[in-house]
């Protein structure tokens, strides 16, 4: 099994720097807003599942690598065609619906990312943000937390789908905004947690400014065989956010806390 994390990066001031692979593969993505740097090919004869991680507020590494060509991706990589998943929610507003669809965003539920990994031919990457609502309310700038130890139905669906999984991880995604974090039991922290489970995402105050991991197809996946590739994803994820930390302005005591 090889790995190939995606990095993305957010700085004001950065360059380009060609890295050396996690495992065999790695795209960095080092940003000055966004610039999507390539260093190893995505076969189109593949499916793929993208795991995004950190949430952040407002999603931004997520949607512009992969909801818009404003980093050039199918240019890179010829033959994928990226499909960021989000809320079905959003796509119950007209305007916003059609502006989704034409970015080739997706709702992020069984009917859509099946069609996608399964109908629809090879190449296809489908983009999930693995930490959804509630890894938004641990965002802010300097905190590395991500919402992943019991979300496993992604590893689950890259099984039943044959579809190879690869981590990606937006170094500056926490940085864009910040927020205010209530602590747990607070009236306010109850509030948000009501909200999300009633709207699908959490409001938040906030001011200012690989080769992949390749996965068999199994149709009826045990518990077992999904926790053994999710484990192969969390340490590959923490393997990625420890190699490049300190080059994208992070500490070398800075870790990564999986919750």
């Amino acid at each position: 099994m090889v790995t190939a994390p995606l990095v993305l990066l957010y700085s004001s001031i950065c360059h380009a720097n060609q890295v050396e692979s996690c495992g065999t593969m790695e795209i960095l993505n080092v940003v000055s807003f966004a610039n999507l740097i390539k260093t190893h090919n995505l076969l189109p004869s593949r499916n793929y599942i993208f795991g995004y991680h950190p949430h952040g507020i407002f999603c931004f590494g997520a949607f512009c690598n992969f909801g818009t060509e404003a980093t050039g991706f199918t240019k890179k990589f010829p033959g994928i065609k990226p499909s960021l998943a989000t809320l079905a929610g959003n796509f119950r507003l007209p305007v916003l619906r059609d502006y989704l669809m034409s970015g080739g965003i997706c709702p992020v539920n069984k009917n859509s990312i099946d069609y996608l990994l399964s109908r629809n031919g090879t190449g296809n990457a489908v983009v999930i943000v693995i930490g959804g609502a509630s890894e938004s309310l641990q965002c802010a700038p300097g905190m590395n937390i991500v919402t992943l130890k019991n979300r496993k139905g992604f590893v689950r669906l890259a099984l039943q789908k044959g579809s190879d999984l690869v981590p990606v991880y937006s170094f500056g995604e926490n940085d864009a905004y910040k927020q205010v974090i209530f602590e747990e039991g607070t009236y306010w922290r109850h509030l948000q947690r009501r909200l999300q489970k009633i709207l699908g995402f959490a409001p938040c105050l906030f001011h200012g400014f690989g080769e992949p991991i390749t996965v068999p197809k199994i149709e009826d996946p045990s518990d077992e065989m999904v926790d053994l590739y999710h484990a192969m994803y969390i340490r590959s994820l923490q393997c990625l956010f420890d190699k490049y930390k300190t080059r994208f302005g992070l500490k070398e005591s800075d870790a990564l806390f999986i919750q």
